[in-house]
């Protein structure tokens, strides 16, 4: 299929995408039984999915770019989403309140800086080290939203602020869409999903062009052999920062936008079992590939709403499906061609090797 769309003229290509990328957008007004959600407004299940899509892109910029273990991501998450809270609710200790707009870009500064606060001293550990200090970071986060008064403790900030705005009357041929009402509310997530799945695709075309030039192939290169590509002239610390800032900065992102919509926000949003779905979703989709990560966060997020009335069997399910991937496919759904061509050597030396 690869070789098929590579070799299809441009024009097709990109009509192609164009037409994917419209259907997206108009998920909400179709109703179709095989892909609701019974049980849970699907909506709300669809904006889900394209914050999960976020996150994705965001660890594999780490995981799957730059080839580093991180299992405190949801601390990032947390940084974003506390921002955004803390600087824009009436009920949070801080003073000077500012509006929707403004705390969003504040909250991706403020979760860039902290990733490089965080990969400044650790980024020079690796492999299991470097795990578990990522995942020491994102307990850290948690215990301090427990404990801390500026985020309320365990009672929360409520009244997280949304974006402002009413439904224009020449929307209101799209189902689901009154004309005056807001476009940003509860009751009513199709202007929350149009606007997270915007971000998403503005993310993975940026990541994208960072992937296909010299900070992605750096990266590329630290993650196949840090050491040769320290000799060979890249300042791998330098990439290793970046990668963890980047990555930082879209996990920050996603946090604001999901408690944006939920105007509720305590520690119990971010625990470790959250952040080890969403490295399995990188490694269930394919690290290394953006298309692949996105299929891994999409069925994470959409497949427990589907079939809600195997709940009590949900983590079961899971395992199972991790073990047959790991076994079967460790490459994931859609992998990277590099990723592919890595595990097929790798298959070759050990069936020579015997």
């Amino acid at each position: 299929m690869r070789s098929r769309w590579s070799n299809l003229p441009k024009p097709w290509r990109f009509a192609v995408v164009a037409a994917f990328v419209i259907l997206l957008y108009s998920l909400p007004g179709l109703e179709l039984p095989i892909i609701s959600t019974p049980d849970t407004d699907f909506n709300s299940v669809l904006f889900l999915c394209a914050v999960y899509v976020l996150v994705a892109v965001g660890l594999n910029v780490v995981i799957g770019l730059a080839g580093l273990l991180d299992l405190g991501y949801i601390g990032f998450y947390a940084v974003g989403a506390y921002t955004v809270a803390i600087l824009g609710s009436p009920n949070s200790p801080v003073v000077q309140k500012f509006p929707w707009i403004v705390c969003v870009p504040i909250a991706i500064a403020f979760t860039m800086v902290s990733g490089v606060i965080l990969g400044w001293p650790t980024l020079r550990l690796r492999g299991d080290y470097l795990a578990i200090v990522t995942l020491g970071f994102g307990e850290i986060i948690r215990v301090f939203a427990l404990n801390s008064t500026i985020t309320n403790g365990n009672r929360g900030i409520s009244a997280v602020p949304s974006p402002g705005g009413d439904w224009p009357s020449w929307m209101s041929w799209f189902p689901g869409i009154d004309a005056g009402t807001k476009i940003f509310s509860i009751t009513n997530v199709i202007g929350f999903y149009w606007l997270a799945l915007t971000i998403v695709i503005i993310c993975m075309l940026g990541v994208r062009r960072l992937e296909n030039s010299r900070v992605g192939r750096s990266w590329l290169a630290i993650r196949e052999d840090e050491d040769a590509a320290e000799i060979m002239g890249v300042p791998t610390f330098k990439y290793k920062l970046w990668a963890f800032a980047i990555g930082a900065a879209l996990g920050g992102l996603s946090g604001a936008l999901f408690f944006s919509k939920q105007t509720f926000i305590n520690s119990q949003s971010f625990d470790l079992f959250t952040s080890i779905l969403w490295v399995a979703a990188v490694v269930i989709g394919g690290a290394g590939n953006q298309l692949g990560v996105a299929l891994g966060a999409v069925l994470l997020a959409y497949l427990p709403e589907r079939f809600r009335e195997f709940a009590d069997y949900r983590l079961l399910a899971f395992g199972i499906a991790l073990i047959v991937m790991t076994s079967f496919r460790p490459q994931g759904l859609i992998p990277s061609n590099r990723r592919s061509s890595e595990l097929k050597d790798r298959a070759k030396e050990v069936t020579v090797g015997e």
